[in-house]
């Protein structure tokens, strides 16, 4: 499994991949239809980050990460493929952002609901030592 930078070639396996994970779980909201459709200037010129997670030379799944201010990260669209789910896919994008949130100086990270979806039972814990503070 590899994780790659977002590039504009990657946009159509971004969206599909968020869009396959809101539909299952919530709903679209016009907030993501506005994210999906331009991750470039919502995300990536406000200083964000887009990976996505490459298996098997196929996009399996995504993370993002939409800068609040100069400390604050918020943890977005983390998506992975319904057929690859359970090979820890999910963990490595999260490692990949919560690194790069350090790197970047941040403070703070949050997320609204990615985290209840995609931890494992009795990840939470782990999860919120590694997240707060960073």
């Amino acid at each position: 499994m590899e994780i790659l930078n977002y590039e504009d070639k990657y946009h159509k396996n971004f969206k599909d991949l968020s869009y396959e994970w809101l539909e299952k779980y919530v709903s679209v909201e016009p907030e993501d239809e506005k994210i999906l459709n331009n991750p470039r200037e919502i995300i990536l010129d406000r200083g964000g980050y887009i990976y996505l997670a490459k298996y098997k030379d196929e996009i399996v799944g995504t993370i993002s990460l939409i800068k609040i201010d100069t400390t604050s990260f918020e943890l977005a669209k983390l998506a992975v493929t319904e057929n690859y789910k359970s090979l820890g896919i999910g963990s490595h994008l999260m490692e990949k952002v919560i690194t790069t949130a350090k790197k970047s100086g941040a403070k703070k990270l949050f997320s609204i609901l990615i985290i209840i979806y995609w931890l494992p039972l009795g990840s939470m814990k782990n999860l919120a030592l590694k997240m707060s503070p960073l």
